[in-house]
């Protein structure tokens, strides 16, 4: 069962944990040579800006009244040009700077997500059963496009502040150490007001968070599956549950923001005050001469450069709680345990001759469920064995195991006599053909989807495996025959022409043993029988497990084993079963009878 849906919120009470924001850095390091670069860089333009305002404190203090008495402005136009060199170089710095870490950061990034993409590939069936691909997808693409701008610029920006601080403090108390005193009188309220609001910040991103995730989910879902949607006319109901997941996402993205902006309220407010006290101070307490304009004006700027950076450390703290929020999704995301994967000292598995064994194996996708317990079989080499049973029996479950999709809970499945749990999982599922009922249809032409199954298979490799499952006829009616470009899923062709090329794109892998899990289940029965012959060829020299619903299509299998209450109830050929008059007996005679009453109407 899911453990969670489009309408119920992820984890969100959990203790703030910095080895997230460690493991993140593990990331920046393999950048580390462009970030010291970047670095270096931002603070010889910090500092080159920094004197600035000592050339403007000179120029009124000095060089314009020296001018007004002399009429010699050489020494303010001299100060005038250093000015607006300052100013040059510190820009131009500082747009090598962000070009620099714009790519680092991308490649940051770029990392995050293949790691994160990688370990989705190795994630076992279970994982994407039990959540909305929606969740799942706003992990890989929003969560990691929100952490980069954090793990560039937010690092390197923080620690440049901190330099930029330490710097202007410096040229704050060269200038007047009284005045400094009083710009630095804010800094406890300052601290006191990011104590109160941190906690309250992280809470609020992380609803943010999952109410983002819950929007997405719902959203996957629905362009999913639009065609069930506009046939049951459920475009108002939809509409209404998406303007609901809407409403709480805006409503959490707007109360983070609140408190985000309570944060740089906060400090516009203490840097007006410490700003007005600082000419308080400097004109009234203490006053012309004893100290000068030019120091107040130059102070001034100082105490702008002095905010601005805490200003911007606030702001940086806000993109940090909020980053950290979807680090933890990330990382919870990478570190979802693996369960089927190769045990350590795997081996590979031999080139696969057929014989398939199960022994008391047990299994259940829920714990205290169990779908089979204790069933036992064989099939020899190049065997025909059609799985039947009622529905939710275990049959897909059965095919599942045989690929080593799920783990047992109990027993084994031997392969030519070999454990399969402990060979390689590549070497396992290359051996294998499978073909669902939901064929998948890839973006790209016809003969790239033919070709996924054989990435080195020629053209006429390709056409002839057409031809065997009777797709040649229909593919090159088409326009552009097997250059046809296919839409997501395939939508341009017939649920059985979808199928037809599965069955070339399986049949093209030349697979050991093969799977039909309700293979024609879309194709009409004139195909079928049209098939049959290429189905009969797919067949031959092959170990290959059918599932099917038209009895039809079963009743020349070498065995045929009726799925029911955990186990195998009866097994034997089309004649022996019905010859027993049981479960199979029954299955095939009310299915006739539905064919007959289908043919009378």
């Amino acid at each position: 069962m899911a453990r969670n849906k489009y309408d119920i919120d992820e984890r969100l009470e959990t203790p703030f944990d910095f080895k997230h924001f460690k493991r993140a850095l593990v990331y920046v390091k393999r950048y580390r040579a462009r970030i010291i670069t970047a670095l270096t860089l931002s603070a010889i333009s910090a500092v080159v800006a920094l004197i600035a305002p000592l050339l403007t404190k000179e120029a009124v203090d000095v060089a314009i009244p020296q001018g007004l008495k002399t009429g010699d402005i050489s020494y303010t136009i001299v100060l005038s040009v250093l000015f607006l060199l300052s100013v040059a170089v510190s820009t131009i710095l500082g747009n090598i700077r962000q070009r620099i870490m714009t790519k680092a950061g991308q490649l940051m990034i770029y990392d995050i997500r293949k790691d994160l993409f990688a370990h989705l590939q190795d994630l076992p069936f279970q994982y994407y059963d039990d959540r909305p691909q929606g969740k799942i997808l706003v992990r890989v693409v929003n969560y990691v496009n929100n952490v980069s701008n954090m793990l560039t610029n937010g690092i390197i920006n923080f620690i440049l502040e901190i330099f930029n601080i330490i710097f202007v403090t410096i040229f704050m108390f060269a200038v007047d150490v009284r005045l400094a005193l009083v710009i630095f009188a804010g800094v406890p309220v300052f601290v006191a007001v990011m104590v109160i609001l941190k906690n309250k910040q992280r809470r609020a991103w992380r609803m943010e968070s999952n109410k983002n995730s819950n929007q997405t989910a719902y959203l996957a879902e629905s362009i999913n599956c639009v065609r069930v949607t506009q046939s049951f006319a459920r475009e108002t109901e939809n509409l209404g549950i998406f303007r609901r997941l809407s409403t709480e996402y805006r409503k959490a993205w707007m109360k983070a923001v609140r408190i985000n902006n309570l944060v740089s309220f906060s400090v516009d407010n203490i840097k007006a005050i410490v700003e007005s006290a600082l000419y308080f101070v400097g004109l009234l307490v203490i006053g012309y001469p004893s100290i000068g304009l030019g120091s107040i004006l130059a102070m001034t700027n100082y105490s702008n450069r002095f905010w601005q950076p805490i200003i911007n450390i606030a702001n940086l703290y806000n993109n940090f709680i909020n980053a950290v929020a979807y680090l933890e999704r990330i990382f919870e995301t990478m570190d979802e345990p693996v369960p089927v994967k190769n045990i350590e000292g795997a081996t590979e598995l031999p080139e696969v001759k057929g014989a398939v064994e199960f022994k008391n194996v047990t299994f259940a996708y829920e714990e205290g469920k169990n779908v089979l317990e204790n069933l036992s079989f064989k099939v020899e080499p190049g065997e025909s064995v059609a799985l039947v049973g009622p529905t939710g029996a275990g049959k897909t479950t059965i095919v599942n195991l045989i690929s080593r999709f799920y783990n047992l809970n109990g027993g084994e499945i031997l392969l030519d006599g070999n454990d399969i749990s402990k060979v390689t999982l590549h070497s396992l599922r290359s051996q294998m053909g499978i073909m669902l009922q939901d064929s998948f249809i890839f973006s790209g032409s016809i003969e790239d989807n033919i070709r996924y199954g054989k990435l080195d298979a020629t053209d006429e490799e390709i056409r002839a495996a057409a031809k065997t499952v009777c797709a040649d006829e229909f593919i090159s009616g088409l326009d552009d025959g097997y250059k046809t470009e296919m839409y997501e899923g395939g939508s341009q062709l017939s649920g059985g022409q979808r199928q037809l090329v599965s069955f070339a794109r399986t049949l093209i892998s030349d697979p050991k043993i093969l799977i039909l899990d309700e293979a024609t289940s879309s194709i009409d029965a004139k195909t079928e029988r049209l098939l049959q012959k290429g189905l009969n060829e797919m067949l031959k020299g092959r170990t290959s497990f059918i599932i099917a619903h038209r009895l039809s299509t079963i009743k020349n299998c070498d065995k045929i084993m009726f799925i029911n209450n955990k186990g195998i109830t009866e097994a034997g050929t089309h004649e022996e079963l019905l010859a027993k008059k049981g479960d199979y007996y029954n299955l095939y005679m009310a299915q006739r009878f539905e064919n007959e009453e289908t043919v009378t109407a």
